[in-house]
């Protein structure tokens, strides 16, 4: 199993509208980033867990953890000419864009950058690297372990 590091805009998808769908499942959708799309088509597996971050507000950080729940698929977005994620380059016989589902698990009291800046258990934990704006990032067995003890405690 591994672990990770899922960013949204809450306005986008919140950790509470994925736990208020019906199925509590809703695909990764949007990542345009290259090294991030790889993360989700070649590394992410089924039952995979993922910390899910709010990013550009007022209060960034981990809201809860939700599971990887389907292998790498097409991003239904990149073929929708309405979507502001369209990429009129892909095709669904070329695709892009790829995608996992996930599925919420819990949400979490709320830990903020500034808290977790401060663990020097931490301090190789990609999000927290100076001008990282990847919206996925592995997280280490060790990184896991440390921010379960923090969830544990609050």
């Amino acid at each position: 199993m591994s672990f990770w590091l899922i960013k949204s805009e809450p306005s986008e998808i919140s950790i509470d509208d994925v736990a208020n769908y019906s199925n509590k499942r809703v695909e990764w959708f949007g990542i345009r980033n290259y090294q991030a799309r790889n993360f989700m088509r070649d590394k992410m597996q089924l039952g995979d867990l993922a910390l899910f971050w709010h990013s550009s507000c007022k209060n960034p950080g981990i809201y809860g953890i939700v599971s990887i729940v389907s292998g790498a698929h097409p991003d239904s977005m990149q073929f929708n000419p309405d979507s502001k994620y369209f990429d009129p380059k892909s095709t669904e016989e070329k695709p892009i864009w790829w995608c996992v589902d996930v599925e919420f698990q819990q949400k979490i009291p709320y830990i903020s950058i500034q808290e977790l800046r401060n663990y020097p258990e931490l301090t190789e934990m990609k999000v927290l690297q100076k001008g990282n704006r990847l919206s996925i990032t592995p997280i280490s067995n060790d990184e896991w372990s440390f921010i379960q003890h923090l969830i544990a405690g609050k």
